[in-house]
């Protein structure tokens, strides 16, 4: 699937993955490839992503980024939205 995060400032990550975690209001949920259609709000918390391949390079990532081990990222946000379609996340973090 692809993931794209979006803050105010500009697109973050964008990039194929394995898999997304994210703190939603009614606690953590994971998607995979072909989830079914949701739109759901985030709350303060880290979206952990695992990748398809390697970790992008570094230089085209924010600080914000996290990295653990060589296919896990994990980034920070205060709340947003998340839309999953058509094997398509779109999280618009804070």
């Amino acid at each position: 699937m692809y993931l794209e995060i979006v803050t105010p400032e500009a697109v973050v990550f964008g990039a194929e993955v394995q898999a997304v975690k994210v703190p939603g209001v009614d606690g953590e949920f994971q998607m995979l490839n072909n989830h079914a259609p949701i739109v759901s709000l985030l709350i303060e918390g880290e979206v952990k992503i695992d990748l398809t391949g390697s970790a992008p390079d570094s230089k085209k990532l924010s600080a914000d980024f996290r990295q653990e081990g060589s296919n896990t990222l994990y980034y920070p946000i205060t709340g947003g939205v998340l839309e999953m379609k058509d094997n398509k996340a779109i999280i618009l973090a804070d």
